[in-house]
């Protein structure tokens, strides 16, 4: 007798909404970049909010005064944190768009770094290749900061959103060819 697991697969034709859904997001974030950034940050300190909530009410359950302290401080900077990201969005895209910067730039010394130490392993070009873009896009950001800040954030989640979408709405059509080319 032999035992059958059925595994649920998520319905096509969701996936197929929400990567259109995120396609268009995409879109719209690359074509107004300066409104996705601001949008990006808002969502930023609303995340940082809630996690300095977490860490103080995670205090009141430290043992020892001296990490009920440290939990309270660390609490209070991430709530100022947001609050500022909150009531200051524009100068929270550019300070997350100099972060982006400096990301994208050790991101690009390290593929670089692996690069030198994988160039014979088919395939390595791309790393390379990803460590050069990653170098000439913080680059980019750099020279041209602050005024980068309307364009990196906004455009940067948009080309995020975009390609997310397409995954969504291609894993649903390549499940489909499987299936008819297994009838």
């Amino acid at each position: 007798m032999s035992s059958f697991v059925s595994v649920r697969e998520p319905s096509s034709g969701w996936s197929i909404f929400f990567g259109i859904l995120l396609m268009v997001a995409g879109f719209a974030s690359i074509a107004l970049p300066f409104v996705a950034g601001i949008a990006a940050s808002i969502f930023f300190g609303w995340l940082i909010l809630f996690a300095g909530v977490a860490h103080l009410v995670y205090a009141w359950f430290e043992r020892g005064a001296g990490a009920v302290i440290w939990q309270i401080l660390i609490g209070l900077v991430y709530i100022a944190a947001a609050i500022s990201m909150l009531l200051l969005p524009v100068t929270a895209v550019v300070a997350l768009t100099l972060v982006l910067g400096w990301y994208i730039a050790i991101e690009g010394i390290f593929e670089l770094v692996l690069f030198s130490r994988l160039r014979r392993a088919p395939g390595a070009g791309w790393l390379l290749f990803d460590g050069v873009v990653s170098l000439l896009l913080a680059g980019l950001i750099f020279f041209r900061w602050p005024s980068s800040s309307f364009w990196a954030l906004g455009t940067l989640v948009g080309i995020s959103l975009l390609f997310s979408g397409i995954a969504r709405l291609t894993m649903p059509m390549a499940r489909r060819r499987v299936v008819v080319a297994a009838a």
